[in-house]
């Protein structure tokens, strides 16, 4: 088995395994130039959100850490920020902080350049000039070592707890005897079982940690006065055959493997060491895939057994399902296939080596069905109100 791959190498000494030129609007306004932009320069790719002002306090600084982490994800080459001018996220700030990793990152604002046709026509220019920068970067082989893995479920069934999350799981651990890092999510979906991922945290500190997201998780819906399970699990897990969330908690947490967990991550915040680590993030697909991809992952790992077909604007995202059906109907979306494991044809183990197959061939090149599809979502969790 190989123990490298070919990626590209950044300025900061990370790799990717993907060189996008990211075009990034500050803020809802900037939206459609982004986009425009995007369409006019093929190998390029906007992510429009919903956000970047009429925020305050830790609101404003989740969507500043968003959208400079996924600047800064390695499998981003080139960064344009295309502001509108009077949002609350600064432009220059933000190319700022994207700029410490070494990568090129201009900046444009929209009431500067005179309305949206001119920024589109200067944005274009300018992407063509960076696409054509990043297209002569040569690739380089690098340790699998470095690999940075997010784990994530959604649309589950029964068939996602009993057979694709510990297939998953065999594949994660892998990644960590290799030395590689897995990062797992979603904090709504370990209620029920945060004490057996409490149990395997390498130090006190960081058992109490998780338990803190999740009480405070907790306190949040208490305090908007809502009830959980009216959301989660929701009403396609119950009709996969999913009954209580602690149910579904207990599949969960089987895709992240076995190895001890060496920190817990706030949304978004920066991964740093190796090994595998819990971030605080909603069960919402996009928000957490956006999330993984803001702290520094790779790829995702993305397990379902109702069928998703959505992907993420910077990072490969794997489908992996255990529901033969599923897959039947939804091939032009799924990667991997372990639904033998029910029929009894297929071992854990080797569903687990077929998936951590298919983890190195992404990261050497291969495109997921989302990628080929164009499936670029993004999205980034907000805390508090409009103003």
């Amino acid at each position: 088995m190989t123990s490298t791959i070919m990626g590209y190498r950044r300025d900061n000494g990370t790799f990717g395994i993907r060189n996008h030129l990211l075009i990034m609007p500050t803020v809802i306004c900037a939206n459609q130039v982004s986009v425009r932009i995007s369409q006019l320069v093929p190998d390029s790719v906007a992510i429009p959100h919903q956000h970047g002002c009429s925020q305050i306090g830790n609101d404003v600084t989740r969507t500043f850490d968003t959208l400079a982490g996924t600047g800064k994800n390695p499998n981003v080459g080139a960064v344009i920020v295309i502001g509108l001018g009077c949002e609350v996220i600064d432009p220059e700030a933000l190319a700022a902080e994207i700029r410490k990793t070494g990568k090129p990152v201009e900046v444009l604002d929209i009431q500067s350049c005179g309305g949206s046709i001119k920024t589109i026509q200067e944005g274009a220019a300018i992407a063509k000039r960076l696409r054509a920068q990043l297209d002569a970067l040569p690739q380089t082989p690098i340790p699998l070592e470095e690999l940075i893995v997010g784990v994530k479920c959604g649309g589950s069934d029964a068939t996602s707890g009993l057979a694709s999350n510990p297939a998953l799981g065999v594949a994660a651990d892998k990644l960590i005897e290799a030395g590689g890092s897995i990062v797992i999510g979603e904090t709504t979906e370990i209620i029920g079982a945060e004490h057996i991922l409490a149990e395997r945290c390498q130090t006190p500190e960081t058992a109490e940690k998780l338990y803190h997201i999740v009480s405070r998780f907790e306190q949040e819906v208490e305090r908007m006065g809502a009830d959980m399970r009216g959301g989660n699990p929701s009403p396609g897990n119950i009709a996969g055959g999913l009954t209580t969330i602690e149910e579904k908690s207990l599949g969960c947490i089987s895709k992240c493997g076995t190895a001890p967990i060496a920190g817990v991550i706030e949304y978004a915040e920066p991964l740093t060491g190796k090994g595998l680590y819990f971030m605080d993030s909603p069960g919402n697909d996009i928000e957490c895939v956006s999330g993984m991809a803001a702290s520094g992952a790779h790829i995702v790992c993305f397990t379902t057994g109702r069928g998703t077909p959505t992907g993420s604007a910077v990072i490969p995202v794997i489908k992996i399902t255990a529901n033969g059906r599923m897959y039947d109907k939804m091939s032009d979306n799924m990667d991997v296939n372990v639904s033998p494991m029910l029929e009894g044809t297929m071992s854990l183990e080797e569903a687990g080596q077929l998936i951590w197959d298919e983890i190195r061939d992404i990261a050497g090149g291969k495109l997921t069905k989302a990628e080929i599809l164009g499936h670029q979502e993004f999205s980034i969790n907000r805390i508090g109100p409009s103003l």
